[in-house]
């Protein structure tokens, strides 16, 4: 199966998609993975930056597609409902399945918009590499909508007064 978790940043996707990963045997490519590359050698959100995201996705993709088939996958994404790049890259996660042969199941979190911003300001962000101004998302405070449409099922959880241990649990239990 391919597990695909979607929230704002700083709701806690990584340490939960971790934590689920471990707790079903699943790998997990979470989206700085395939970030990171981009952020480090090209200006954010320019035609470059999308450009280095798509390549390195495409790149990790394939590797997905080379793992044997019982074996489990979490992504972690931060794509919204009203972004053509969010749907554009949304939908490679659906193709991803379809191409795997497995089923897609999405995993939507959601957190209070104070506490969001709160864990997205948080200084073990900086360790993982991971942007910290508020500024870059607008879409916390604006509550934009995040795609939460295409898979076989989906999960809405709020996470707000979860630990990660707990949600990646009620995630477990729900798959």
């Amino acid at each position: 199966m391919i597990v695909h978790i979607n929230g704002r940043p700083g709701t806690g996707k990584l340490t939960i998609g971790t934590a689920l990963a471990e707790r079903i045997g699943a790998r997990l490519l979470d989206n700085h993975t395939i970030y990171n590359l981009a952020f480090a050698l090209t200006e954010a959100k320019s035609p470059a930056f999308y450009e280095a995201v798509a390549e390195v996705r495409e790149i990790a993709h394939r590797r997905v597609l080379d793992l044997p088939a019982e074996v489990p996958v979490v992504l972690t994404d931060a794509h919204f409902a009203d972004s053509a790049h969010g749907r554009a890259a949304w939908a490679t996660g659906a193709a991803l399945a379809r191409r795997r042969g497995c089923p897609y199941l999405v995993v939507v979190l959601d957190c209070a918009a104070e506490e969001n911003l709160r864990r997205l300001q948080s200084p073990g962000r900086a360790g993982k590499r991971k942007p910290r101004d508020p500024a870059l998302y607008p879409g916390i405070t604006a509550r934009r909508p995040l795609i939460r449409e295409g898979g076989d099922r989906t999960l809405e959880l709020d996470v707000t007064e979860l630990s990660a241990e707990d949600a990646a649990a009620q995630i477990a239990d729900w798959i």
